[in-house]
């Protein structure tokens, strides 16, 4: 039985330590939904892809090729009587606002209609910082706000129920930051939804201009009042008395925030948590206010939509000011607005620009360079791209804009349209994703319009910047049906004229854009599709073939630099890291950009690429855990920093385990970390804590160790002032150079020991201790920090059987819980025990 599964099946009241977007899956299933769809989009992705997928035995659930789809797919669930969540990030919304908007307004009875709406108001992953709270207001669809793991857990049965009371669709807006922090939660309940019956005149739900007065009045005069009613009485509003001097108005999972402040600095503050958001419980409010004789703060994401409300009623409250760009807060934040701290220190060494980059071996490489040069020599002007993995050719110097989903040609189509001298000097780009998500409608567009240019499709069979997700191009649906839809059949069935090639292939490539170029200026339009899977979707077996350069050859022209899987020496000679991929076995990139010949495979190919691999020790099949002597700390708190890729969000899951099976699930558990999980190459953060603790974003001078598994990341801004005075740093001796970066530039050991004196240091060198057990990644690097970190006061007080049952609940196929077990068990030796 899969992890999912017994989640919906255990016991009501079983605590578990789950991510915020798990805990509201496994709620859906618990709480009798019937039917779930969607599109990917980070942070809401998880919800459907590790979740839902996992039991569709025991509920309907499907990715949809757009937002605007799935949630008509939801609708027509709910006049098939059932209870159907949509799932999407912000911008969804408004992808599917024609839907959205228009489904709002039917009264009659039905299923249950719930918008999962995902925000990130940072944004880590986003392309916009838009408050959805105004245009569904406009809609008049309630909105409710989990303010913690728990509230996560129960929203699709809150939201469900209201929907079938009310007979209106119910928005969900969960923030990001609980999306994928990971706290405690009781399973609740599981209960069987009988569905509605079927609506006695299906002709009810349709749109017609004198029928949607009729349903706009009708909602406006008796949906609404009934709303303000519930929200008024709802015990989903807490008020939490203080000493009536300060009061705070909070919603969502600022109230967790509020809590940490509070907790950290000893104040008893009044505040109102808020359930809803619309409609507002202005009469609660109202009495709130009067109850406290000093200011009262309103504590908001996005923008001001709650603070404009009451201030709308005469109700007199602080927040933001009009053109303050705070949209999101933090623990931090809210106790410097009080005025309860100060700000963060200034670090003495300037932390490291690292935008998040193409994978070592990714498919769209040799094109982004190919088109970087081409720019170079003005033969293009303008590149329009789009949302996804895409994005990061920005990087490379070949893609200028990025717009929305799918509107990259539509772009280009308007641009060549005012400068028709332009069609052959520039390029729309879009995955194939993108493409089948609402791309295709402007490649119809451009065809019927008979424009000239190109269009680049890069077909990577795979939803790839949110994880891998099916999509229309990949060999099977989410329920692991064969996939006959025929993306290059259906361009040209279009009409476009289409032309495939190999992503691994430079001088195909080259040729294919320079004849397509040409082709425009005669007037055509040509769809140019490049191939190659996403490499995350590969098999690791291809990941193998290893490569090595030849230093009598090698000119150091640093040509084959183009990728994150090859570095230069202090002479300039290239070599390959342990990020190094081999173009999973494809044409290697560098070997063709390379003028002397002087890359190619390298004479060892052997697994783990030593002249000897190590025989690793065997773990023990059962663990037996025995008694923790001395009682538990109060207090854990542990901050690990790296780049993407490094695994630092394992360590923070392995943290989370360790803190249940100690018995931490009787008081509290959270882990938090950064909002996009998809920043390969870019700073990543995970937190932990257990114990006396309300919030996954710490408060400063709080932590009692950071872990950095790069060496310039620990000076990250804000990182080093999470440490506790008399705290532990424990500084990782690997440096991962940010694409083009020069290398003099990256921060010497000795400017980093000289910025860190006066702090307590521990300099590890976790990634030669991994390769040296043989693994030809490095991988598992982050294993052997666990190690060091279990050899350190408060944590050395745990006996090691707790810490190899929580790596074994993490990761328990056999060859990675061995693997794990050798790096743990060196770790351990590493940090002197």
């Amino acid at each position: 039985m899969s992890a999912v599964k017994a989640m919906c099946t255990d016991k009501a009241g079983k605590g578990v330590v789950i991510q915020g977007n798990m805990a509201f899956a496994v709620g859906c299933v618990r709480a009798g939904i019937h039917a779930a769809d969607g599109y990917p989009g980070t942070p809401s992705t998880e919800v459907i892809d590790k979740g839902l997928s996992q039991v569709q035995d025991m509920i309907t659930v499907g990715w949809s090729v757009n937002e605007a789809v799935a949630a008509g797919v939801g609708f027509g669930h709910t006049l098939a009587g059932s209870d159907c969540v949509v799932t999407m990030k912000i911008p969804g919304l408004f992808q599917a606002a024609d839907v959205i908007t228009s489904a709002a307004f039917y009264t009659g009875q039905r299923g249950s209609l719930v918008y999962y709406i995902a925000s990130d108001y940072t944004p880590s992953s986003t392309q916009h910082l838009v408050d959805p709270r105004y245009v569904l207001k406009s809609c008049c669809v309630p909105v409710f706000e989990p303010r913690n793991h728990q509230e996560m857990h129960e929203a699709a049965r809150i939201a469900a129920d209201l929907g079938r009371q009310f007979s209106t669709p119910v928005a969900v807006i969960a923030s990001g930051v609980l999306c994928h922090s990971e706290g405690l939660v009781r399973l609740m309940d599981t209960a069987v939804r009988e569905k509605a019956p079927l609506p006695e005149k299906m002709s009810d739900f349709i749109t017609l201009p004198n029928r949607a007065r009729m349903f706009h009045d009708q909602v406006r005069t008796t949906r609404i009042p009934a709303l303000r009613k519930m929200v008024e009485e709802s015990p989903l509003n807490t008020w939490t008395k203080g000493d009536g001097s300060v009061g705070i108005i909070t919603h969502g999972v600022n109230g967790l925030f509020v809590e940490e402040v509070k907790a950290a600095t000893g104040q008893n503050i009044d505040v109102l948590s808020l359930g809803f958001t619309y409609p507002l419980p202005m009469d609660l409010i109202r009495r709130f206010r009067e109850s406290v004789s000093g200011p009262v703060f309103v504590i908001e994401d996005g923008y001001r939509f709650i603070q404009e409300s009451i201030l709308a009623e005469g109700i007199a409250v602080q927040g933001k000011g009009q053109d303050e760009t705070v949209t999101e807060w933090s623990p931090a934040l809210i106790a410097a607005r009080l005025g309860l701290s100060s700000s963060a220190s200034a670090s003495k060494v300037a932390s490291l620009p690292r935008p998040p980059m193409i994978c070592a071996g990714c498919p769209y490489r040799l094109f982004g360079q190919i088109v970087g040069k081409m720019r170079k020599k003005g033969k293009l002007e303008a590149v329009f791209g789009d949302i996804g993995c895409n994005t990061l050719l920005h990087f490379l110097n070949a893609m200028d804009t990025a717009l929305a989903m799918g509107a990259s040609e539509a772009k280009r189509l308007g641009y060549v349209l005012s400068r028709p001298e332009a069609a052959s000097k520039c390029l729309a780009v879009l995955g194939d994703g993108t493409e089948c998500h609402s791309g295709m409608d402007a490649t119809r567009n451009t065809i019927f319009r008979n424009i000239p240019g190109v269009k680049v499709i890069l077909n990577n069979n795979w939803t790839a910047m949110t994880g891998g997700q099916p999509s229309p191009t990949s060999p099977a649906n989410l329920a692991g049906d064969p996939n006959v839809f025929d993306l290059n059949g259906s361009l040209k069935a279009h009409g476009a004229n289409v032309v495939e090639v190999s992503g691994y292939e430079k001088k195909d490539l080259e040729q294919a854009l320079k004849k397509a170029l040409a082709d425009a200026e005669a007037g055509t339009f040509t769809t140019l599709v490049v191939t190659g899977t996403c490499i995350r979707k590969m098999p690791k077996e291809s990941y193998g073939v290893k490569m090595a350069v030849d230093p009598e050859l090698c000119i150091r022209c640093g040509m084959c630099q183009i990728c994150s899987g090859i570095e230069a020496d202090a002479e300039g000679l290239p070599f390959f890291n342990n990020i190094c991929t081999g173009c999973v076995s494809q044409n290697p990139a560098c070997a063709q950009m390379c003028p002397k010949g002087a890359i190619a495979p390298a004479r060892d190919q052997s697994a783990c690429g030593l002249t000897t691999c190590p025989e690793l020790p065997a773990p023990p099949a059962s663990i037996d855990l025995p008694a923790v002597a001395g009682g538990l700390p109060p207090f854990l708190s542990v901050a690990i920093r790296g780049v993407g890729g490094q695994g630092n969000l394992f360590f923070g899951r392995v943290m989370t385990q360790l803190a249940y099976l100690l018995g931490y699930d009787k008081q509290n558990i959270v882990k938090g970390e950064t909002h996009g999980m998809a920043q390969m190459g870019g700073p990543v953060i995970s937190t932990f804590a257990c114990g006396s603790v309300h919030s996954p974003v710490l408060m400063p001078g709080t932590t009692q160790c950071l872990v950095s598994m790069e060496r310039s990341e620990v000076f990250r801004p804000g990182f080093l002032d999470m440490l506790r005075p008399g705290g532990t740093v424990i500084l990782a001796d690997t440096a991962i150079m940010p694409p083009l970066f020069k290398a003099e530039n990256y921060p010497s050991v000795e400017a980093v020991r000289q910025a860190l004196d006066g702090y307590k240091v521990i300099d590890v060198d976790v990634l030669s201790t991994a390769l040296g057990l043989g693994d030809p990644t490095g991988r598992c690097a982050n294993v052997v920090m666990i190690g060091v970190l279990s050899t350190l006061p408060p944590f050395d007080s745990f006996p090691t059987e707790y810490w190899l049952q929580a790596l074994k609940n993490v990761s328990p196929k056999p060859a990675v819980w061995q693997a794990n077990y050798a790096a743990f068990l060196a770790g351990r030796e590493l940090g002197g025990k």
